[in-house]
């Protein structure tokens, strides 16, 4: 089928480009394991798990199958004062593969969502045990928490707030941990653990008994893979010990595998008091989110109201859908029954190294990388993103699908990769750094 822009004008498209898409789109018609076919016939190998959603590759039967099931027997149930069996059963999967003291899920429609969930958690719990006057929320620079007004006025990276000027008051950004000696640094780096010290001074400005939570990615993802200092998430989770702090992992990317263990709080060996999830929680099969919550917090919320009452008012219409939960279920199943987890630990030596060996070429600036995540930096050429872009579209017509934010690229295949695959990933790669050195 051709494609032209009348045809393409009604979809205004989401982060993209929209008249540049449609003089030239990028249509995928199909897609099966690691691999996606586009509409001329073409075969473009996922390097980055669509967007981080699909670690146990792409059209898994068992996952439709139970979607077609789920909707034929109940389409719909509103959470509302009423439930079905599916979302409790997703809850308890998902339970146990968090720290012991996580018991509880509320279930979301995406990772946006999860964002907007937590925020209201915290001023909820922080009200309940009578210390409301925490109303001050603490993010990082170069973080990515979504896209609703919430995880915008916790944004760190500049284009996706400067637009949107009515954002939430009492927020802090601390700094960053990339630092310029960690250039090429493969795991964790050993220097900037001190940046940590960045939320003890906020405490110390602005009284520690006036801040709420502080919101982590436990690897920033979104902005290009920047992984966290030896040191340094245990020197957050202190200052947040000592001044009464929620922590919250924002997890979207790094939950269910990525790391190489369940989440990155088994990773690291920090535990979180919040932990938000989508994306891989159903394999990007249907819109699904969660916040994830300790037994403290719950107790301390529900506890707080009269008996019979409404404990926590928020949620939304689709919240725990029974289709999308029968995908989520299904998709725990894969991961427990195939041991992708397990595939994602044994890969990231073999992934991490491939990803090293695109450190010579005249054109990357900068590889970051741990688990099976890798952020790879190019040098600007002169207008910041946009050689990423061009570079984007040109790997498209190669056959590699990665995700660029700006000049980062964030590579991240699916867990069903074998090392083939992630040969052919960094020849692609390199074909079109090729490509884009020769027309410099």
């Amino acid at each position: 089928m051709a494609y032209d822009v009348n045809s393409l004008e009604s979809h205004w498209m989401p982060f993209s480009a929209n008249r540049d898409f449609k003089k030239n789109p990028r249509m995928v018609v199909k897609s099966d394991g690691m691999y996606m076919w586009d509409y001329k016939g073409g075969q473009i190998i996922d390097g980055s798990s669509a967007l981080f959603c699909t670690p146990a590759g792409h059209g898994r039967r068992e996952i439709a199958e139970a979607v077609y099931k789920q909707m034929l027997e109940n389409d719909y149930t509103p959470h509302f004062q009423l439930g079905h069996p599916g979302s409790f059963d997703l809850a308890e999967r998902v339970c146990r593969l968090l720290p012991d003291d996580f018991n509880h899920i509320f279930f979301t429609n995406s990772g946006s969502e999860s964002i907007e969930t937590a925020i209201k958690v915290i001023l909820a719990y922080q009200r309940a045990r009578g210390e409301a006057q925490r109303n001050r929320l603490i993010s990082r620079e170069r973080a990515y928490h979504g896209v609703n007004m919430g995880g915008v006025s916790l944004a760190g990276m500049v284009r996706n707030r400067e637009t949107f000027g009515l954002t939430l008051p009492n927020i802090s950004l601390i700094r960053h941990t990339w630092q310029e000696d960690q250039r090429f640094n493969k795991g964790q780096p050993k220097t900037g653990a001190e940046l940590a010290m960045d939320l003890e001074r906020i405490a110390e400005n602005l009284g520690g008994g006036t801040l709420a939570a502080v919101f982590i990615e436990p690897v920033a993802g979104s902005t290009g893979t920047l992984v966290p200092p030896v040191g340094y998430l245990e020197k957050v989770r202190e200052i947040c010990d000592k001044h009464g702090l929620i922590l919250v992992f924002d997890e979207v990317i790094t939950g269910f595998g990525r790391m190489g263990t369940p989440f990155a709080t088994q990773k690291f060996n920090v535990k979180p008091d919040i932990i938000t999830m989508a994306k891989a929680l159903t394999n990007g099969a249907i819109p699904m989110g969660g916040v994830a919550v300790t037994d403290e917090i719950y107790d301390t919320i529900t506890n707080a109201a009269p008996d019979n009452a409404i404990e926590f008012f928020h949620g939304y219409t689709y919240s725990a859908h029974p289709a999308a939960c029968a995908a989520g279920i299904a998709t725990q199943k894969i991961y427990q029954d195939e041991g992708l987890f397990e595939n994602a630990a044994a890969l990231e030596d073999y992934f991490l190294d491939a990803m090293w060996t695109l450190q010579d070429h005249p054109l990357v600036a900068d590889i970051r990388g741990i688990g099976m995540m890798a952020g790879i930096e190019v040098h600007s050429d002169g207008a910041p993103g946009r050689r990423g872009g061009n570079m984007q579209k040109a790997m498209f017509w190669n056959g590699l699908h990665i995700k660029w934010t700006g000049d980062n690229a964030i590579v991240a295949p699916a867990f069903v990769a074998e090392r083939h695959h992630i040969d052919e990933i960094v020849d692609k790669f390199r074909m079109t750094l090729d490509q884009a050195l020769e027309a410099k």
